[in-house]
């Protein structure tokens, strides 16, 4: 007969269940960005947006992107975003809107938008939970039909519930496409969500903008809810140079990352372990951590314990290695950079500066700014921020940036830039981008960028060199403007002063002296040669 304790343990015991991802993030949906109404449409673009630009760089594919919003009343929208990407095999197109921490980056090392394979399945799930409604996907490969799936997801279970499955004929009317938007591969998603449109600095219109100034490889087509059609346009037909997968670098892997290694291993020796399940350890290092370690390194990995391998981990930070290849990341480049400032903002000068990747905990990264200053910019007081991390544009909490830590670390007035505290004042957009394998947000929602001292030491660096070539465009200027003053001054003296030397000289015409006096003017002050 079971004793009290038991039977109450019993009685516990029944109302605990296991509980699915795609349940936790449905009563938590705040943690993945879908805060509220405005936020949220945002959010649900950005996702789409996000896998759509990162599909067609995966396969050297200049991005096409529509994003069509259509106010459906009570405050819910129907949202379409299209692309030209190379389009999802029948197999996946469930499982990818219709499975939380379903994806194809998790576990590699190397840049891309998304990782954790949650962004845009959580967007369908929050379309289902807000109206009720399925979302509806159109995906076509080159040279394959058209496949269209109604999917709904079982939160319980976080798998996909496969409403209708059919292929698309071109000739359909259902045909995804218009005569400004056809490709033979691609993929298009509609949803139907609560959201409220607006416009101002947290809004899609200004996601997509930022979007456009750091992908300007890419044409990106917004139409409003009023019909108002925006076009961001290409301005350059290269692409940046497509990131490699790196395999885990010892300085940057935690021991339960370790062990779980070792169990999923095939490898016969511990040395052989090391050398091929990470990278930059060769025999020679691989033998150097065994004896540091004290272990043989002819001993098979499956038979470390805890104890062991956490030795041999610590040993790997002991041993000079050299760091991570770089070749995992994708920067954009100062010339691209520059191209999506000048495209989006039009200034009257601009810089940008790409720093050397570097490594932090054993994973590289990589810091560009870019700076722009006046022309159709304007001056409102402080500066305008420009927010990145792998290319994907950041709108909220800005005061809990490593970006914004690093702004206020630079003594702008330095470079002929006026501040007021630790900000810099006047028309001027910073644009800060971080690039890495590993980028260490503060939150699920990808928000802002934590401030560690690495990286905020690379774009403090960063942003000191590119505020350099500012300063001394900004001191040239503020020069010429001081020698043309004096130009013209001196220009409006030599009507009088022509008549005057003549009448001292008692000679010469006086027309032909000012001419003369202009012309030397013209030689001593002009602004052009400062």
């Amino acid at each position: 007969m079971a004793n009290g304790i038991e039977e109450e343990q019993v009685q516990e015991g029944s109302d605990h269940r296991e509980i699915s991802v795609a349940e936790f993030f449905e009563k938590n949906k705040h943690l993945l960005g879908f805060e509220n109404p405005q936020k949220s449409i945002i959010t649900v673009v950005k996702e789409a947006v996000d896998n759509s630009l990162d599909a067609c760089e995966e396969e050297d594919i200049l991005p096409e992107i529509q994003v069509l919003i259509d106010d459906i009343g009570d405050q819910k929208s129907r949202v379409e975003i299209r692309d030209n990407a190379i389009g999802l095999s029948r197999e996946n197109i469930p499982k990818v809107f219709g499975k939380l921490l379903y994806g194809s980056k998790f576990h590699k090392l190397q840049q891309s938008r998304g990782q954790q394979g949650i962004g845009i399945s959580a967007s369908a799930m929050y379309a289902q939970l807000t109206t009720g409604e399925p979302v509806t996907v159109y995906s076509k490969q080159e040279g394959e039909p058209c496949h269209k799936f109604v999917v709904r997801i079982n939160t319980e279970k976080n798998e996909p519930e496969i409403l209708e499955d059919e292929v698309i004929e071109p000739e359909s009317d259902e045909f995804p496409g218009d005569k400004d938007y056809y490709f033979d591969h691609g993929t298009t998603i509609e949803m139907d969500v609560e959201a409220k449109y607006t416009r101002g600095h947290h809004s899609v219109r200004n996601y997509l903008k930022h979007t456009a100034i750091m992908n300007p490889y890419a044409r990106v087509v917004l139409r409003e809810p009023d019909g108002n059609k925006i076009e961001y346009p290409r301005v350059s037909k290269e692409l940046p140079e497509r990131p490699k997968e790196i395999k885990p670098h010892p300085h940057g892997v935690q021991l339960g990352v370790m062990l779980r290694m070792i169990d999923n291993s095939d490898a016969r020796t511990v040395s052989s372990f090391l050398q091929n399940e990470f990278t930059r350890v060769g025999r020679t290092s691989a033998e150097k951590i065994c004896e540091e370690a004290g272990i043989d390194d002819g001993r098979r990995p499956n038979t470390l314990d805890k104890d062991e391998s956490e030795q041999i981990l610590d040993a790997a930070q002991e041993v000079n290695l050299q760091s991570p290849p770089t070749d995992c990341l994708s920067p954009l480049g100062e010339d691209l950079m520059l191209k999506g400032l000048e495209k989006e903002l039009n200034p009257e000068y601009s810089t940008a500066v790409t720093r050397k990747p570097t490594v932090y905990q054993g994973n590289p990264f990589q810091v560009e700014v870019g700076l722009a200053w006046g022309g159709d910019i304007k001056d409102e007081g402080s500066f305008n921020e420009l927010r990145y991390a792998n290319k994907v544009p950041l709108l909220y909490k800005k005061s809990a940036c490593v970006t914004t830590k690093a702004i206020e670390n630079v003594s702008w007035n330095r470079y002929n830039i006026s501040q007021t505290g630790s900000r810099p004042q006047g028309p001027l957009y910073i644009s800060i981008h971080i690039a890495s394998v590993w980028v260490p947000f503060t939150s699920e929602g990808k928000e802002a960028v934590a401030n560690y001292d690495p990286i905020r030491k690379e774009m403090k660096l960063a942003l000191q060199e590119a505020g350099r070539k500012l300063g001394k465009y900004l001191k040239r200027k503020e020069r010429k403007e001081v020698q043309e003053k004096k130009r013209r001054q001196l220009t409006s003296y030599a009507q009088e002063m022509g008549p005057a030397i003549a009448e001292l000289a008692g000679e010469g015409n006086p027309d032909k002296i000012e001419d003369q006096i202009q012309q030397m003017v013209q030689e001593d002050y002009n602004p052009e040669q400062l």
